[in-house]
């Protein structure tokens, strides 16, 4: 029984060392990527900071625009929810943090009255709701991993062309905001219509501004700009998401990694136990078999002392031998 379990111990502890090599693996390639996706934040924050500027100078120049982009509705019949989660799982709570606050805001926004839309980024969002009974409008997979601008212009051109036509009367941003390595958080944001007044705030430099001369009027530029300040806004979105989760996962595969590490001690301090129940019973059922033997090697048997033979048999004989003689 004891060398049965044994074999059941060592097969589990090789189990656990193999699973123990992929979660290790996993982890070095998301510890690796998180710092290209710092990079590529940190590369297309310049972009998203320059033309804000040129929109708040725009602004400044008294650009007056009626872009539906800009028409904020205090109280829309119907609100779009952009959820960005990943393609793939693995990463600890990071999916799961994303769809419970998209969640909570689709029932407090159905509790008021609304009517609400679905557009997801990544499989584990396109399933969940789905499964769960959700119209999802549409959805995108495959570039969460590595998102690029093509793919933020992509869902932003969908999303866009909803809201000027009037089916979306507003779209709030539902993804993780990236900080470090260590510290993620997920968030809720307006992504359309776009706020007017931190537009207009956006130039915030030093020393006295340029005069601009601008061709055409600064409302037409204005126009064709909003367009892509929503993409390089999802765009940072996307990559903040990527960089969360390669973080979140980089996490969950070092605390997977350990807690291998503690199972297969435990395994191993279990198989030793049994190990030495085994041998000491080994032990115990020889050293028995032995005192077995030498208790029956202590006591012969006599056979002149066997109380077959009458016990005067000798003494006859004794008082015979003289008369014979005689």
């Amino acid at each position: 029984m004891a060398g049965g379990q044994e074999r059941i111990l060592r097969r589990r502890i090789k189990s656990v060392q193999n699973t123990k090599k992929i979660t290790k693996a996993m982890e070095l390639i998301a510890a690796s990527r998180i710092v290209r996706s710092q990079q590529r934040v940190a590369a297309a924050r310049p972009y998203a900071e320059q033309i804000t500027n040129v929109i708040g100078n725009l602004a400044g120049a008294g650009a007056e625009v009626s872009s539906p982009l800009l028409q904020i509705n205090d109280n829309p019949a119907t609100i779009a929810f952009l959820v960005i989660t990943g393609d793939r799982g693995l990463a600890g709570a990071y999916n799961s943090n994303v769809i419970r606050l998209a969640e909570r805001e689709i029932r407090a926004a159905k509790a008021a009255g609304q009517d609400t839309r679905l557009v997801v980024v990544g499989k584990k969002a396109q399933s969940y709701f789905r499964f769960r009974g959700e119209a999802v409008d549409a959805s995108f997979v495959g570039m969460t991993d590595l998102p690029t601008y093509e793919n933020a212009r992509e869902v932003a051109s969908f999303v866009t062309e909803k809201f000027e036509s009037g089916e979306y009367e507003a779209v709030q941003l539902v993804y993780t905001q990236f900080f470090s390595v260590g510290t993620q958080r997920v968030v809720s944001a307006r992504f359309m219509p776009l706020d007017r007044s931190q537009l207009e705030a956006a130039p915030a430099s030093e020393g006295p501004k340029p005069a601009y001369e601008f061709e055409p009027e600064p409302g037409a530029i204005l126009e064709r700009l909003l367009p892509r300040y929503a993409e390089a806004r999802l765009f940072a979105a996307l990559l903040d998401a990527s960089a969360s989760e390669h973080a979140n996962r980089q996490r969950a595969m070092k605390s997977a990694t350990d807690n291998a590490d503690d199972l297969i001690t435990r395994l191993s301090r279990i198989m030793n136990r049994a190990r030495q129940d085994s041998i000491t019973s080994e032990i115990m059922e020889i050293v028995g078999g032995a005192e077995a033997l030498s208790a029956d090697k202590g006591s012969p048997v006599d056979l002149l002392l066997d109380r077959t033979f009458p016990p005067d048999l000798f003494e006859q004989h004794d008082h015979a031998t003289p008369h014979a003689h005689q």
